[in-house]
């Protein structure tokens, strides 16, 4: 389908639900105390009758500061899902030579590596993301590997397969006419679109030259118009779940957020724990209870205080000579850190485990001993049977965009090279310590159990067959082990 008629409806009725779960989503990955109050003001109360932290209505109490307090755990979780899968760079190989020096030419100048961990924390959040492959002459001399966040796309599904995508964005605008910019991704063709609309309704089609912000864009189309032929028939966009299946809309294609265990609840119970506990903290600070006599009066209408640090929060008319009032008395209530404490690491360590993670993944539990990497993946084996399901999800879109990538780099920047769909390692999400590392090989090759290519495999997992069998044979001749083919050394008989 080409892009929307003018008058459109906007964003389609049709992913209004979709864009209503993915703003829930997004307060609570921002932490922003304005859509955590926005999201949840039609939604006051839990399912229990409890109400919510962040669905109170704080115009009922004009004048009073707003207390409530944020805990980031949903930052977090989104930050060490990404973590998992992209801290360590992949490792992307293709056969032919200068097509791989190509590719890691354009791994590091395009920052490909910083682009997926960018996009794999996004992806935890919202359920998703997209990875798109455009590119600007004026810009850089090669095509550009970038990321489209799910609430700004309107993708389009067959057999559960995206076959096109529409990206889309609010332009500057004024207080009358809402601008946004529309690109259409279709095999072979990408098709940009300028609409002068309203906030609820896309508005009129107008040329892209209108608006300062895309009029650059014109100047790079084709003769159609505003759509650019890409000579390649492949989809320049690709989605990438967080994770399968959508446990609220099941047979859905859109990936699932971590937060829809669901852990929005937990997540305003800890905000409400910790609020509790400051407040506690507020609530505790020393006062000083202090008759009116032992004030100083500064005359008619100037009020009255006790000394400069305005440490006097409450005044009793208690005559200085009364029973029980002839002194200053000390006021100061107890906190309760220790109940905060545990419960707060009840909620944090049910809802990390909820999103599919280890607790020793948050630094939860013992954490002072040194540890093997091999103990390490065992605390954490959650967190790395998760990461292993998100590693099979991204495989595929990341390297069907690489290969788009090389095709584009080929068409219109460095035509020498050949293109082929690239092989995606992921890194290791815990490395193991090289010193355990050497003593394990050694006791293997002392016992005898393993041979010297399987050793160096255990060295380097991210070697192919053609580096692991050069690197046995080197050890083969340095050691004095290896035999001499006698085929080649002309000794046969």
């Amino acid at each position: 389908m080409p892009l929307p008629d003018n008058g459109a409806p906007w964003p389609p009725p049709a992913l209004a639900r979709h864009y209503a779960e993915l703003r829930v989503d997004d307060a609570w990955y921002s932490g922003d105390r304005d859509k955590l109050a926005s999201v949840y003001r039609n939604q006051p109360q839990r399912r229990d009758g409890r109400r919510r932290l962040w669905g109170r209505d704080r115009a009922e109490q004009p004048g009073v500061p707003d207390q409530r307090l944020h805990i980031p755990l949903p930052g977090d979780i989104a930050t060490a899902s990404a973590d998992l899968l992209f801290a360590e760079p992949p490792v992307l190989t293709v056969a032919d030579t200068a097509t791989q020096d190509r590719l890691d030419e354009l791994a590091e100048s395009d920052g490909i590596a910083n682009t997926l961990l960018e996009a794999a924390e996004v992806a935890a959040a919202l359920g998703g993301v997209y990875l798109r492959v455009t590119w600007d002459r004026s810009l850089a001399g090669r095509p550009l590997l970038t990321t489209v966040h799910p609430d700004a796309a309107v993708p389009e599904w067959r057999w559960g397969q995206l076959v096109a995508v529409t990206f889309w964005r609010e332009l500057t605008s004024d207080s009358v006419n809402v601008w946004r910019h529309l690109e259409r991704h279709s095999p072979g063709r990408i098709e940009h679109g300028l609409y002068q609309g309203s906030q609820d309704a896309l508005g009129v089609r107008v040329p892209l030259t209108e608006h300062p912000d895309v009029a650059a864009l014109a100047d790079s189309l084709g003769p159609e118009g505003d759509a650019i032929e890409t000579g390649i028939d492949l989809l320049t966009a690709a989605y990438c779940p967080n994770i399968r299946p959508h446990r609220k809309h099941r047979g859905s294609p859109f990936g699932r957020s971590d937060y829809a265990a669901p852990l929005y609840d937990l997540f305003d119970s800890l905000d409400t724990t910790w609020t509790s506990w400051i407040r506690d903290l507020r609530l505790a600070r020393a006062r000083l209870l202090v008759p009116d006599g032992y004030l100083r009066d500064h005359g008619p209408g100037r009020g009255a205080s006790f000394d400069d640090d305005r440490e006097i929060w409450t005044l009793l008319n208690i005559p200085p000579t009364e029973q029980g009032g002839a002194g200053i008395t000390l006021n100061q209530f107890s906190i309760r850190v220790d109940e905060h404490e545990r419960t707060s690491a009840a909620i944090t360590r049910q809802a990390v485990m909820s999103a599919g993670y280890s607790a020793a993944t948050f630094g939860l539990g013992d954490q002072g001993a040194a540890v093997t990497a091999t103990e390490v993946k065992a605390r954490e084996r959650k967190s790395m049977v998760t990461r292993d399901k998100k590693v099979r999800y991204w495989t595929p879109p990341v390297a069907d965009m690489l290969l788009v990538l090389l095709l584009l780099d080929r068409q219109f920047f460095t035509p020498r090279i050949v293109p082929e769909r690239p092989r995606v390692i992921f890194g290791d999400a815990i490395t193991e310590d090289t010193s355990s590392l050497a003593q394990t090989l050694a006791l293997l090759q002392q016992a005898q159990a393993v041979s010297a290519e399987t050793r160096v495999r255990m060295l380097h997992p991210e070697w192919d067959a053609t580096a692991v069998h050069a690197e046995v044979a080197r050890i083969g001749i340095e050691s004095g082990t290896a035999v001499p083919d006698p085929m080649q050394s002309g000794q046969l008989v």
